[in-house]
């Protein structure tokens, strides 16, 4: 689809990007690439990301893949300095690596539960951590009219009630969606450095949609999605483009909501027709009821 953005809305602006290489994160750093910023990869599988790259440099995107595990704090600052050494700034870090898979609350072992947690929420801190000194690099010079540096990390709306057979993601989130909104507060307040969240809902073809997500999803899709569709990776880019442009710029702390409206989502007790029904007989009782009668004696 075409992109609402002007093609220039990155221009000379460099971003890292954690599990850039695939799903979302490969979507993000294409958009991110053709609006005119230059993109760094962290990923640990060697091969996929110079996959990744070479479709990037083949799109004329300026690109380059680290290889690295976003749970080991010297893979972090290796890959931090190294893009920043091959661009010479960093303006935009997107954490988007992340871990997932459905088990039981009783089947879950707590190394399983800690790894979900090191991948997507200390992992997201590190990355940040390590960041930092890049991101006020890159601030420096800008004018007040511009943005400073920016973060965007990517959540999802699980731990907003509950979610079955997924207790380590949601843990995971909402620690990541805390660490957005903290960072946010101190870092906005003293570097310029914006820090906000993307919380996509399902996302077609996306490794999260074939394992977590079988195919009745699109099945039944009409009974309990708002909007009766999957969401596609180019909708979760866009929204990283708004928050990591200019366009952005008064936004810091907010996790956006991208999914359709699913979070708001409820089971339908009665169908529409029924509604009318019940609704018909309670406005006719009340039509009926005698003036100064009280309901009690009815």
């Amino acid at each position: 689809m075409e992109s609402p953005f002007k093609p220039e809305i990155l221009k000379g602006k460099v971003a890292l990007i954690t599990g850039g290489a695939s799903g979302i994160g490969f979507e993000i750093s294409t958009q991110f690439g053709k609006h005119g910023a230059s993109v760094a990869l962290m990923g640990r599988r060697k091969q996929v990301l110079q996959s990744a790259v070479s479709v990037l440099q083949s799109l004329v995107i300026p690109a380059v893949g680290f290889e690295g595990d976003v749970r080991k704090q010297e893979d972090a600052a290796r890959v931090v300095e190294s893009t920043f050494k091959h661009f010479g700034r960093i303006d935009i870090l997107v954490n988007a690596a992340a871990g997932n898979f459905l088990v039981s609350a009783e089947d879950l072992s707590s190394n399983g539960f800690r790894t979900v947690l090191d991948i997507d929420s200390v992992g997201t801190f590190t990355m940040c951590h390590e960041a930092l000194k890049y991101l006020k690099k890159g601030g420096e010079g800008r004018s007040n009219s511009s943005s400073g540096g920016s973060i965007i990390n990517i959540s999802a709306t699980l731990h907003y009630t509950a979610s079955w057979y997924q207790i380590h993601v949601s843990a995971a989130k909402a620690a990541v969606d805390a660490t957005t909104r903290n960072l946010a507060l101190e870092w906005g307040t003293d570097y310029d450095i914006r820090v906000n969240g993307i919380a996509p809902g399902p996302i077609s073809g996306t490794p999260g949609m074939s394992k977590l997500a079988p195919d009745e999803i699109s099945s039944k899709a009409r009974d309990y999605m708002p909007l009766y569709k999957l969401g596609e990776k180019w909708d979760i880019a866009m929204a990283a483009l708004f928050l990591a442009s200019d366009a952005g710029k008064f936004v810091n702390g907010d996790t956006m909501i991208v999914d359709g409206g699913l979070w708001l989502s409820r089971p339908r007790h009665l169908e529409k027709e029924a509604v009318k029904q019940v609704s018909r007989s309670v406005e006719k009782r009340s039509r009926n009821v005698p003036v100064g009668v009280p309901k009690s004696k009815l």
